[in-house]
């Protein structure tokens, strides 16, 4: 049998997927954290010819039909919207909602730890993750990072730092007893403190040193160093910081046929990629000019921690964002407007699309039998009767109904047995919180919460 090729085994249909995965992928190796998922996102918006409008100022006289905006809360959360060139006032917001965080390690405020003639750094567990997936990984630095200027202001700068400069190693398989090593329990706080250094090593750095007293003097000075040189600033004009770790492993397509994405953060920044790529696609196909009502994608952040925040779904983040909207495009007085917005929110429909559970071929039982999604096989509609999900019967026959009428596969049904917990997402709580209408959907994946996760390559197609 003569040898096969790459492209030989890659079927027809995976083929017309592939340069939207390497889109999507190209996404994620760009976003280790939620500044720099909004980051991305905005380069993609601009890019599209998306106008940024600044929270902070009124929108009147700066929103128009047949306009393009975007705006940010904190710059790790996002608003984006295209104005239908026919809206009229009271006319609906057809919105997706999505994520912008993933569980991971943080550095603690006090960042400097050390042990056993290692320099590491103090850490925080962000989320429920995997966490023993985070050993024996190479872990890259990124986030925000506060600097003073010469004129005395302070600057916000994104540092993203691609290399190995962590690792939390395992222990070896020899200094454990057998109990340990079947049940391998991670202590959080005592064995997920990545190492950074020697401190033999580090003693030899005299540049490393910082000012004693205040807030450096808790910080690690390599860590300070690092951010300093990344950022060609001194240490000195470092003032705080917001730092995670991540995986420096690039995502990667998977399985003979290229049918997967295995990548850091599927849950949820597929679901962020997906959003931009839709409005930047309705916007850019022409939709817009036939379309009666506002498109809208809000990336929150904050989701795995709850979306308690004033920029995550708890906010006032969605339901200002229609009134501010609505009142920019209508100039109505306050009745009319209450009453416009009444209407509106009637009209409205919330798109929570969050990634979902794919049925995993080796533990087929923790899934209830009827509704096992698999991996490239569609989107999947999550239902919960406890109200963890926001899907009723009439807003998951809309989006069946759309599926059909745009030629999508048909969608697949997730429900949690009966006997397991079910997870949360943002649905419910903007429909709590505004009155819309709303479902949860998302993409079939597996290893959610894990350092790595997979993905099939043709549900990125089956959501456009």
């Amino acid at each position: 049998m003569p040898p096969l090729l790459v492209n030989d085994l890659r079927s027809e249909g995976m083929q017309t997927h592939l340069p939207l995965a390497q889109r999507a992928m190209d996404y994620l190796d760009s976003s280790p954290d939620p500044f720099h998922v909004v980051h991305s996102s905005t380069k993609l918006l601009e890019d599209a010819g998306f106008v940024e409008l600044k929270e902070e100022e009124a929108f009147s006289g700066k929103v128009q039909a047949g306009g393009k905006y975007y705006y940010t809360r904190n710059r790790s959360t996002l608003v984006a919207f295209a104005v239908g060139k026919k809206w009229k006032s009271g006319n609906g917001f057809k919105v997706i909602g999505a994520h912008t965080d993933s569980p991971n390690l943080r550095v603690k405020p006090n960042s400097k730890r050390s042990a056993a003639g290692c320099t590491q750094l103090g850490v925080e567990c962000y989320g429920g993750g995997l966490w023993h997936t985070w050993f024996d990984r190479d872990l890259g630095i990124s986030g925000r990072v506060l600097v003073r200027t010469k004129a005395e202001t302070i600057e916000q700068r994104l540092v993203l730092i691609k290399r190995a400069v962590l690792r939390i190693p395992n222990l070896a398989i020899h200094l454990q007893t057998a109990e340990e090593r079947v049940a391998f329990k991670v202590n959080k706080e005592d064995h997920l403190s990545p190492i950074l250094a020697t401190e033999v090593k580090k003693a030899l750095q005299s540049q490393s040193k910082v000012a004693e007293g205040g807030w450096p003097e808790n910080q690690e000075p390599l860590l300070l160093q690092i951010l300093a040189n990344e950022l060609d600033v001194s240490t000195d004009e470092i003032v705080d910081f917001e730092l995670s770790l991540f995986d420096v492993q690039q995502a990667a397509l998977g399985g003979v046929y290229s049918e997967f994405i295995h990548s850091a953060r599927l849950d949820n920044l597929a679901s962020c990629f997906l959003a931009v790529e839709g409005i930047v696609e309705h916007v850019q196909s022409g939709l817009i000019d036939d379309d009666e009502d506002i498109s809208i994608i809000t990336l929150y952040d904050h989701e795995e921690v709850g979306s308690t925040s004033q920029n995550g779904a708890g906010s006032p983040v969605m339901g200002e964002a229609v009134k501010r909207i609505s009142a920019a495009l209508s100039g109505e007085n306050d009745t009319l407007d209450a009453d416009f917005h009444a209407s509106s929110l009637r009209k409205s429909f919330v798109l929570s699309v969050d990634q979902a559970h794919a049925i995993h071929p080796n533990y087929a039982s923790k899934h209830e039998k009827a509704h096992s999604p698999k991996m490239n096989d569609g989107m999947v509609i999550k239902r919960n009767s406890n109200q963890r999900y926001a899907t009723n019967t009439i807003t998951g026959v809309i989006m069946k109904e759309v599926a059909r009428k745009a030629g999508l596969p048909p969608l697949q049904e997730f429900v949690v047995r009966n006997d397991c917990g079910c997870g949360s997402t943002i649905g419910p709580i903007i429909s709590a919180n505004t009155g819309i209408r709303a479902i949860d959907m998302g993409c079939p994946q597996l290893s959610m919460h894990s350092i790595r996760e997979t993905m099939g390559v043709a549900d990125c197609k089956s959501t456009s």
